[in-house]
């Protein structure tokens, strides 16, 4: 008898669930259980004056080996896309200033690294940081904000952490925990490291760094594709309204109340949504997924005429405090590479705690995103098309001792049911390869 499979969520990590499913068990019954208009979840291709152009989840860590791996099983090997070498830029105090050389996620190796950004009592924080003793045991998980703050200043946490982390949780380093945001530095310090500084300085590169982003040639529309096509799945344009144990086995109910009986599940759902399907069979991995808290963000997409006078960089990270309605700004042309007679670019708006995603209208987004432009780069644009997409709810938030809650919560999962998602191990497309992965190898381990 063929075994069957639910996959609840059709975003990459379910996707890639069921991908992994067909691998492992060839003559599987796989259904997806997903009621948006496409599947994908954060990934999104959508065109844009005509050109490809990504509204979610932009590129993908290089030096992580899932997604090459997978490229490379779907045949998409020659589909990679790098950078064009241009780097970002930070925008604090009111004006434009080089990313900072030799930090790690914002962290600085030295005080030369901040000069210029920060002001020379904060320079002479960092200076001296060696020669302050630090109080540290291994497994300690403070926010990245209280330790950076502790050790080099407030200024080192809001022009320089805080805008990377920004764009990466859509969250401020007070709620990131430090194994989570910088988990190579976190291990140098459990190693014995006995500074920041030290730590900072034992993970940060050196040499001529290659690129750190790919991406996809066509988006990553292509790769989604090829996983539908590789997984023979069943997609069901329907949300699971519950989940429960049948003997061995689990019925999972749709909202046109239909129950379908399936010998294991993969949760891929958003973490909200996991955890109010988590409370029936599973009400303590329920309550844990309950405290990871999530941020909701927009993305607004722009085509301006080509010969607009951009930077010749790939974009900017805003600081904390600045005024300016977004947090950062990509100016994918200059990032990718052109492929048509426009300059793409895109701004990304809404912090943790704030309600500018679900809120703000449309056209309102549209004046910031211009207004902005003028004030950061000193230009007029005219648009010639434009694109907005919010995602409520998407950015779970990885705040200390978020490694020991996951696992706690994977302890509390009964047999058969498995979670996969981006608040699980990493936010990055690679992270919840991974974690998909995962998941399917715990089901297949306990048939």
């Amino acid at each position: 008898m063929k075994r069957r499979y639910a996959v609840v969520g059709g975003g990459v990590s379910g996707l890639t669930a069921a991908y992994r499913l067909r691998r492992a068990v060839p003559d599987a019954h796989i259904t997806v259980f997903d009621p948006a208009d496409r599947l994908g979840g954060i990934l999104r291709t959508e065109r844009l004056a005509g050109q490809t152009m990504e509204i979610g989840a932009e590129a993908f860590v290089v030096r992580r080996p899932e997604m090459p791996a997978l490229l490379a099983e779907l045949g998409l090997a020659d589909r990679r896309r790098v950078p064009t070498g241009v780097r970002p830029q930070l925008y604090s105090e009111g004006r434009l200033h080089p990313l900072p050389a030799g930090t790690v996620n914002g962290l600085p190796s030295s005080a030369a690294s901040m000069a210029g950004l920060v002001d020379p009592d904060t320079l002479a924080r960092i200076a001296a940081e060696p020669g302050r003793a630090l109080p540290w045991r291994p497994g300690d998980d403070p926010s990245v904000a209280a330790l950076v703050g502790d050790r080099f200043g407030e200024q080192v946490v809001t022009r320089s952490v805080d805008p990377m982390l920004s764009g990466v949780y859509a969250g401020s380093s007070a709620g990131i925990g430090l194994r989570s945001a910088v988990p190579t530095v976190a291990a140098e310090l459990d190693r014995g490291a006995p500074n920041l500084t030290a730590a900072v300085r034992a993970v940060a590169p050196s040499g001529p760094a290659g690129p750190v982003f790919g991406a996809i040639d066509g988006g990553y529309r292509v790769l989604l594709d090829a996983l539908v096509s590789a997984s023979d799945l069943v997609w069901r344009p329907n949300s699971a309204t519950a989940l429960a144990a049948d003997g061995d086995r689990w019925c999972v109910v749709d909202d046109e109340g239909v129950e379908h009986r399936v010998d294991a599940v993969v949760l891929a759902a958003p973490v909200t949504r996991a955890a109010a399907l988590l409370a029936g069979p599973a009400p303590a991995a329920a309550e844990l997924a309950r405290r990871i808290p999530v941020a909701s963000s927009v993305v607004v997409a722009l085509a301006v005429p080509g010969g607009t006078p951009l930077p010749a960089q790939s974009g900017v990270l805003v600081a904390t405090g600045e005024r300016l309605h977004a947090k950062a700004i990509t100016l994918s042309t200059r990032k990718w590479g052109a492929t048509g007679n426009v300059e793409l670019l895109r701004m990304s708006f809404g912090r943790f705690g704030d309600t500018v995603a679900a809120s703000v209208a449309d056209d309102r987004l549209l004046a910031w995103a211009v207004a902005d432009l003028q004030t950061v780069f000193g230009i007029a644009v005219d648009p010639v098309d434009a694109l907005t997409h919010r995602w409520l709810d998407a950015m779970p938030q990885y705040g200390p001792g978020h490694l020991g809650l996951v696992a706690r919560l994977r302890a509390e999962l009964p047999p058969g049911l498995a979670l996969a998602g981006n608040y699980l191990d990493g936010v990055g497309v690679p992270a919840c390869l991974a974690a998909a992965g995962r998941a399917v190898a715990s089901l297949l381990g306990s048939r």
